[in-house]
């Protein structure tokens, strides 16, 4: 047997250890509100020791805001089966809102905890740097060498569409208004303010 199928079992093991701790946590927190929930009692329901869920999450804070592990393979698979002939802001709209779409259920609790709870909201926690870079390196490949303006205006074009649309989307109003918001969002940025 290949140390490459021991490799995998291991990391597919932690990674189901990584989301019952997080699910486990969202649940209770949900429930109690997050200042109301203890590291202690998230470990418990997650049926881990305290030590063994600060190997995965450093913080409670992290536990609800910390991207998933998996989500750099879901940002290049999308990136990976746009068509090499599609515009490449076209292109980078469906990414964006493809990537959005597969953390659907996390946006709604996530946003839903931030305002009820003001230590939540004042969170600082950023983990989409590693995105950021591989979509520019993404952007930059598709375009080719002399379109660094373009590029660059396009990226943080993006990353202005979806935090617009997040900033001015409730999370009772489920998560496909939130995708309403960052296409109007987009088409917007599309044609410009003066029309």
């Amino acid at each position: 047997m290949a140390d490459g199928d021991g490799q995998g079992l291991r990391a597919r093991k932690k990674l189901q250890t990584w989301r019952a701790i997080r699910a486990a946590a969202l649940r209770l927190i949900e429930e109690r509100g997050y200042d109301a929930v203890s590291i202690e009692e998230i470990a418990a329901a997650a049926n881990v020791s305290r030590s063994t869920m600060f190997n995965y999450f450093p913080t409670k804070e992290a536990v609800v805001l910390d991207p998933d592990p998996g989500e750099p393979e879901v940002w290049r698979a999308l990136m990976r089966d746009r068509p090499a002939d599609e515009p490449v802001w076209s292109a980078l709209r469906e990414v964006a809102l493809g990537y959005m779409a597969t953390f659907s259920d996390r946006l709604v609790v996530q946003k839903r905890l931030k305002q009820t709870s003001p230590k939540l909201a004042e969170s600082t926690r950023e983990h989409g740097e590693m995105f950021r870079t591989e979509l520019s390196d993404w952007i930059a490949e598709r375009s080719g060498p002399g379109h660094e303006l373009d590029n660059t205006l396009m990226l943080h074009t993006v990353q202005a569409v979806m935090g617009t649309a997040y900033a001015m989307w409730s999370p009772d109003d489920g998560f496909d208004r939130l995708l309403e918001i960052a296409r109007a969002c987009f088409a917007r940025a599309s044609t410009g303010f003066d029309n």
